[in-house]
């Protein structure tokens, strides 16, 4: 299950976690939160982008191993999360 995304080709076979976020800038610290935190706590911080993380590290591995799709829409990362999900319900 080999998905084209914008960064390249992504064996989804081997993804431990796919899930998405928004990047969040609180008086200049950058972080990744939850779309659930940004709906209770959004009108707090800027919010820089939406993201759809793509998660390859084993338990076993000291070094974390992802990719990360960054939009500016949640609408972008809604549809791409649509498209990934296509692969997974063959």
């Amino acid at each position: 299950m080999i998905y084209n995304s914008k960064k390249g080709d992504l064996d989804l076979s081997k993804i431990t976690r796919l899930y998405p976020a928004v990047v969040i800038d609180l008086h200049g610290e950058v972080a990744e939160m939850s779309l659930e935190w940004m709906e209770l706590y959004g009108e707090k911080v800027k919010l820089v982008s939406y993201i759809l993380v793509f998660d390859f590290t084993q338990p076993q591995d000291d070094v974390k191993n992802r990719t990360v799709l960054e939009f500016e829409t949640k609408e972008e990362l809604i549809e791409t999360m649509s498209e990934v999900a296509q692969f997974f319900q063959e």
